[in-house]
């Protein structure tokens, strides 16, 4: 009975409770990335810099995979 009321957490969120998206198969080059982008726009929160790069994402079919560190920098940068 008692195995039967756990629950699996969900697994888009880690145990530190922060969400991780699904997309960011590599979160090392993720955090790279965004890391990069806020010392390029320190104007931007880190929140806005992820969406324009969520934005990229969707503007491409849906994938990042495939795109240069420096071109998907420099594609949301346009973005930003």
């Amino acid at each position: 009975e008692n195995s039967m009321q756990k629950t699996s957490t969900c697994s888009s969120v880690n145990p530190c409770g922060v969400f991780v998206s699904p997309y960011a198969l590599n979160l090392s080059s993720f955090t790279k990335l965004i890391k990069r982008l806020q010392e390029r726009h320190p104007e931007f929160s880190k929140q806005e810099i992820v969406e324009a790069v969520q934005e990229l994402r969707k503007n491409n079919k849906g994938v990042l995979s495939g795109l240069a560190i420096s071109s998907i920098e420099e594609k949301t940068s346009a973005i930003l």
